[in-house]
């Protein structure tokens, strides 16, 4: 039993080293704006700066791994305006341009191009071309301003559990002080340094919390270097 639980022990540790962390912090769960700090080989890259969240703070969401949570604690949910807390994937990257020359996978936002938050819809929280048969609430990934001109897919309830949340993105602040409907928005300049950097051989993810759940991320990631 010891020895099953070093083993995982060290395949984590090595697993978490190569991995590029996109790191969220805000101050409490009903802040609208946090710091963003991104961190490869557990070394931070760029210096920190602040982006707007959901406008109705944070609330918990789906990710790659559960994080502890009280029955007090807000909970994510279909149009709640709340940013997802947790450790989520970063799965591809989308923008206005036909081709980037990026290390992820890459999107192109035509006028076709849909995110589906129909939680009924057999496509809920999948970015899809139009079908012959629309469903019922989706989004616009080709938008008429310049908020989805480059973004990230955040890997959020990928089991597609229904009114859970849908159509999680970082991507380009509509204004300095305008929080978003659920997503990580911030300037183009510095969602660029983001996309240019991102390597899917790298396992990028997003970490996501608040400054009272850094303890813990602390002890999931113990040589990553969080200023609390």
């Amino acid at each position: 039993m010891v020895k099953s639980f070093l083993i995982i022990t060290i395949c984590q540790m090595f697993l978490w080293a190569n991995e590029q962390i996109v790191l969220v912090v805000s101050d409490d769960f009903s802040s609208k704006k946090a710091v963003l700090s991104c961190f490869e080989d557990n070394k931070k890259v760029f210096d920190s700066f602040e982006v707007n969240i959901g406008e109705n703070g944070l609330g918990f969401g789906l990710g790659k791994i559960e994080l502890a949570q009280s029955e007090t604690e807000p909970i994510k949910q279909e149009g709640d305006k709340k940013a997802p807390i947790g450790i989520f994937t970063l799965d591809a990257i989308f923008g206005y341009e036909k081709n980037l020359k990026i290390e992820m996978p890459y999107l192109h936002a035509n006028e076709n191009l849909i995110c589906v938050d129909d939680s009924d819809s057999p496509f809920y929280n999948q970015i899809i071309e139009m079908p012959s048969e629309k469903p019922n609430s989706f989004e616009n990934m080709r938008r008429d301003d310049a908020q989805y001109e480059l973004g990230v897919v955040v890997g959020h309830n990928k089991n597609q559990i229904k009114q859970r949340g849908s159509c999680i993105f970082l991507h380009v602040e509509k204004s300095e002080d305008t929080p978003t409907a659920g997503c990580t928005a911030m300037r183009l300049e510095d969602i660029k340094k983001i996309i240019y950097w991102l390597d899917k051989n790298k396992n990028p993810i997003l970490i996501q919390v608040t400054k009272s759940q850094l303890n813990e991320i602390a002890k999931l990631y113990p040589k990553l270097e969080i200023q609390k």
